[in-house]
């Protein structure tokens, strides 16, 4: 079997469909197309097409992780989630993932500092909750740990945030029953919200 054309694929512009015998075989990403060393003139044999047919579905499947990763910051539970979703084997996965890390896509650790930083910026809440959310996307807890060490907001500074911020609103504002619950949901615990409740008043 003869490798016939090799073309670029019009609307991934990175993969280039491989054709074997006039007809089309499978398709590879440009930098796999350069590792492999196929060019048109080739000959293949029945086992090499299967190789590479096999190549090419993981290569796609390293693509997409790729293209999922890049959209933003996830943690590497989060990638073994989308590759088990796509049925990669467990093997094949931890490959992928291993890959990623080494590019820079995946860093528990950034993606931890980067969401608590996100959190304070967007939607304030305690360390306890972020402790749960962060657990919740399977980062190893000595990261938490570290992350949350490093973090300098207190929580006593979020809570007066929160409330001058949720007191602009009617609901909140005309029942303050409901505001400490809303708080309660964050994480932050009855004393400490009371106590920061108290002082807002007093401000």
């Amino acid at each position: 079997m003869l490798v016939t054309a090799i073309r670029q694929q019009e609307r991934r512009k990175e993969r280039f469909s491989v054709y074997v015998d006039g007809k089309y075989s499978f398709s590879l990403s440009d930098s796999a197309l350069l590792q492999s060393g196929l060019s048109s003139g080739v000959q293949l044999s029945g086992d090499d097409i299967k190789r590479y047919k096999r190549l090419s579905a993981e290569d796609k499947l390293f693509t997409n992780a790729v293209r999922y990763a890049a959209m933003r910051q996830r943690s590497r539970w989060e990638i073994m989630t989308y590759l088990a979703r796509k049925e990669a084997a467990p093997e094949l996965a931890e490959q992928i993932a291993d890959r990623l890390s080494g590019l820079g896509f995946i860093d528990d650790q950034a993606f931890a500092r980067n969401w608590v930083e996100n959190r304070h910026l967007l939607k304030p809440t305690s360390k306890r909750k972020l402790r749960q959310e962060l657990q919740a996307k399977r980062v190893a807890t000595a990261v938490i740990d570290e992350v949350l060490r490093q973090d300098e907001t207190g929580d006593r500074q979020e809570l007066r945030s929160l409330i001058a911020k949720k007191r602009r609103i009617s609901k909140f504002s005309q029942d303050p029953a409901k505001l400490m619950q809303y708080l309660a949901r964050q994480g932050f615990g009855y004393e400490d919200i009371k106590s920061a409740m108290d002082e807002s008043d007093d401000d």
